[in-house]
């Protein structure tokens, strides 16, 4: 369906690439509950592991042709900045700068959303423990500054 909607310019690429990450997670989840039931001589596990690597391998595949035909795309949409004056282009990054600034804080908020839609998940499917959580809480990651500009020198 995700790809369906790609080709008819309904639906975005990152909810392509998302889908096949998922796609091959399950079919691991698969292979690893099948491991635990299944004898270890059994052909049908045998399989059922080669199956999973050509899942795998094609789920690769969607992911790089998706990122390949973005690429394409965004290479069509080059920006041209010549008819620009420098109060424009001045105007035009500072305006950027800001936009890049309330994405990084709503992808920071995604990313909350995410692990405590993932900790629901979780605590459904009966594989959460808050007490361990508490115990391999890694520290926050400090914030790096990469996109931010260094301070401009003062003229004397």
């Amino acid at each position: 369906e995700s790809a369906d909607r790609v080709v008819l310019h309904t639906g975005k690429y990152e909810e392509l690439i998302v889908c096949s990450h998922e796609i091959a997670a399950s079919t691991a989840q698969l292979v690893a509950a099948s491991k635990v039931k299944a004898e270890k001589s059994s052909k049908n596990l045998s399989r059922l592991q080669e199956c999973s690597r050509n899942v795998n391998e094609m789920a690769a595949n969607v992911v790089a042709s998706t990122k390949s035909g973005q690429e394409q795309i965004e290479e069509k949409d080059t920006m041209d900045f010549s008819g620009m004056s420098l109060i424009k282009l001045k105007k035009e990054e500072m305006e950027t700068q800001v936009k890049v600034l309330e994405l990084e804080k709503r992808l920071e908020g995604e990313r909350v959303r995410l692990g405590e839609l993932r900790k629901q998940h979780y605590a459904l499917a009966g594989t959460y423990n808050a007490a361990e959580e508490e115990e391999a809480k890694p520290s926050p990651a400090p914030r790096r500054g990469i996109l931010k500009k260094p301070p401009l020198a003062q003229k004397p």
